[in-house]
């Protein structure tokens, strides 16, 4: 769900498909570890929440040069968005390897959100568990921007209709940069929120990629309410499905289940409601 919140801006508001959504995942994982070797591993506390804002503000530069340099040009040309994320994707995991060498790292996950907690005869992660909870946190932020600022206001106006709104007066470039800021810096968060569930490495964002775009599409485009009710329902499907086969095929089962339900509803969960000129 977390992961899923970055892609409701870029692809869900912007219609990119930005397959180097992944490695801003990374790279704020690997802000994550930058920060911890600055400040050493005795200090993990302070690390994990020094590196949540700093995350953001990296990853979220990473996407505005990438909009500005690339993006911007290719606007209604998704296949070619596609093509030419999918290349940066693969720059970005080289520089990664050449900047921290190919074997995964670790970050020392804060005391507090190590082990598991005891909770009526039964074990709870407690980073999964932070993880729900802050996730919940971002995602009330990000209705908040969307639906109560000028930005949302503004970013909804582009959605709709880019050339009304431009001729409205919005300065639709600015929306589209810091948009895609946005999205890429919330990328870059739940990289720090990965460090605590394992070893991060140059293809990290890999495993989370192809479920964050199939929950986005599933919820809706650009629909916020639809992406978390699709993110819960897809993580519970695939737990309980784990419980009765393994991993790799509950994953193929729940690409059945979401390709079955878009047959069905192929506008996803929750449509953007809209008054049509006859």
């Amino acid at each position: 769900m977390l992961v899923a919140s970055g892609l409701t801006f870029t692809f869900g508001q912007m219609n990119v498909i930005n397959m180097a959504h992944g490695e801003f995942i990374m790279i704020g994982a690997y802000s994550a570890y930058v920060i911890q070797q600055v400040l050493g591993q005795d200090a993990s506390n302070l690390t994990f929440f020094v590196a949540l804002p700093i995350s953001f503000v990296v990853a979220a530069m990473f996407g505005a040069v990438l909009e500005r340099l690339l993006i911007s040009r290719l606007y209604g040309r998704e296949i070619d968005t596609l093509l030419v994320t999918f290349g940066v994707s693969l720059l970005l995991q080289q520089l990664a390897r050449d900047l921290f060498g190919a074997p995964n790292v670790e970050v020392v996950a804060p005391g507090f959100l190590t082990g598991a907690a005891e909770v009526g005869g039964s074990s709870f992660s407690k980073p999964r568990i932070f993880a729900v909870f802050f996730s919940a946190l971002v995602l009330a932020g990000a209705w908040l921007l969307t639906t109560k600022t000028r930005y949302g206001r503004r970013s909804r106006a582009v959605t709709q209709n880019r050339e009304l709104a431009s001729a409205s007066g919005i300065r639709t470039s600015r929306v589209d940069a810091m948009t895609f800021a946005i999205g890429s810096g919330l990328a870059g968060v739940a990289g720090v929120v990965t460090t605590l569930l394992g070893s991060i490495g140059p293809t990290l964002g890999t495993a989370y990629i192809v479920d964050a775009f199939l929950v986005v599409i599933a919820g809706g485009l650009g629909q916020i309410r639809g992406m978390v009710i699709v993110a819960f329902a897809v993580g519970m499907l695939n737990a309980t499905l784990e419980s009765w086969t393994d991993a790799s095929n509950a994953k193929v089962l729940v690409f059945v289940a979401i390709i079955a339900f878009l047959q069905v509803r192929p506008q996803g969960l929750v449509r953007l409601q809209t008054r049509s000129v006859t």
